[in-house]
């Protein structure tokens, strides 16, 4: 049987096309630890939604959740070796690569509230402190906010006194590790994804976790009180291995900045929302009692931990603390 040749030139022509274009999509892969219906976890993938989108298929993100690929010690190096692509890490994260500023984000009780964070993460001070990111072969994207974290255990946390004594599973961070140390309690570094067993075994007491990362990692489940210290943050920063990023078209980059754009403002609208569906998951669960401090508690807990920020200045910058305070107007000599 033959076929016209026009024929068979349209079809060959039609594969050469698809398998051309299916050689130069670019691939990303965007790994992270956390669950996918955390708001990370939904931010990356609506940010892989949009690149598809805006890209015109150019780009293609995969996403893999829940420590799939690299745990927390493991993942940083990856980027920077280009095994992956992107990353979102906590803030923390960077103070063990050698850009200790970045440890400004863990210091107890230096933002207020959200409007105060994003004078920092949305302004100047967050821009300079992407820029140091840049000699480790790193750019940062954008800020994710997850959100302000809750300290738990199984007893209730209601005095500074309460934490005296106490371990507490904490990410690598000096600055919660002074954190602890000045409730009186025991820092235990460790990963994210260890942390449900350590608690269930008894290795660690308590933890501080935004609610949403506590409700989906089940934390629930091996902790008996929950107190609502919005005592620090936790949030992500979006980053690229800085070769891959500068080695994109132009209008790829660009339009890979407009998803990105609007996977953060995203991220952040949902953040909020997830925690509060998260603590009432937590209630509704009744295996976890949830207190709020009174606000002499809340003050007192305050004037506990806001000396940390004098004692690690060395280690952050003091400049870096400074800008920070110049930024949301906070000033520890008022508490």
């Amino acid at each position: 049987m033959q076929f016209p040749v026009k024929k068979v030139l349209v079809c060959a022509l039609v594969a050469f096309g698809a398998t051309v274009a299916q050689a130069q999509q670019i691939v990303i892969k965007f790994s992270h630890v956390v669950a996918q219906d955390t708001p990370k976890g939904k931010a990356s993938e609506f940010f892989a939604k949009k690149a598809a989108e805006l890209t015109g298929g150019k780009v293609k993100v995969e996403v893999y959740a829940n420590s799939a690929l690299y745990k927390d010690k493991e993942e940083m190096e990856a980027l920077q070796m280009g095994s992956v692509q992107m990353l979102a890490p906590s803030l923390a994260k960077f103070g063990p690569l050698g850009v200790k500023e970045f440890e400004v984000f863990d210091l107890p009780f230096i933002f207020d509230d959200r409007d105060a964070l994003h004078k920092v993460t949305n302004g100047p001070v967050g821009e300079k402190l992407f820029k140091k990111l840049e000699a480790r072969g790193i750019t940062g994207l954008a800020y994710w906010d997850n959100g302000f974290k809750v300290f738990s255990a199984n007893k209730p946390l209601k005095s500074v006194a309460d934490y005296k004594g106490m371990k507490y599973r904490i990410q690598s961070s000096k600055v919660i590790e002074e954190q602890i140390r000045a409730l009186g309690g025991i820092p235990q570094v460790m990963a994210f994804g260890e942390t449900y067993q350590a608690l269930q075994t008894g290795v660690v007491d308590g933890t501080e976790n935004p609610p949403s990362n506590f409700y989906t990692q089940k934390m629930h489940e091996v902790q008996k009180h929950l107190s609502l210290t919005n005592h620090g943050y936790l949030g992500y920063a979006v980053i690229v291995n800085k070769k891959f990023w500068d080695g994109l078209p132009a209008d790829v980059r660009d339009q890979l900045n407009q998803a990105m754009k609007q996977a953060t403002f995203y991220a952040n609208q949902i953040a909020q929302d997830d925690n509060d569906q998260a603590l009432e998951g937590v209630k509704k669960s009744g295996k976890t009692a949830i207190y709020t401090p009174t606000k002499e508690e809340r003050t007192a807990l305050k004037k506990a931990l806001v000396p940390v920020h004098e004692k690690m200045s060395s280690r952050v910058g003091k400049e870096t603390i400074q800008e920070v305070y110049k930024a949301t107007g906070f000033d520890p000599a008022k508490l």
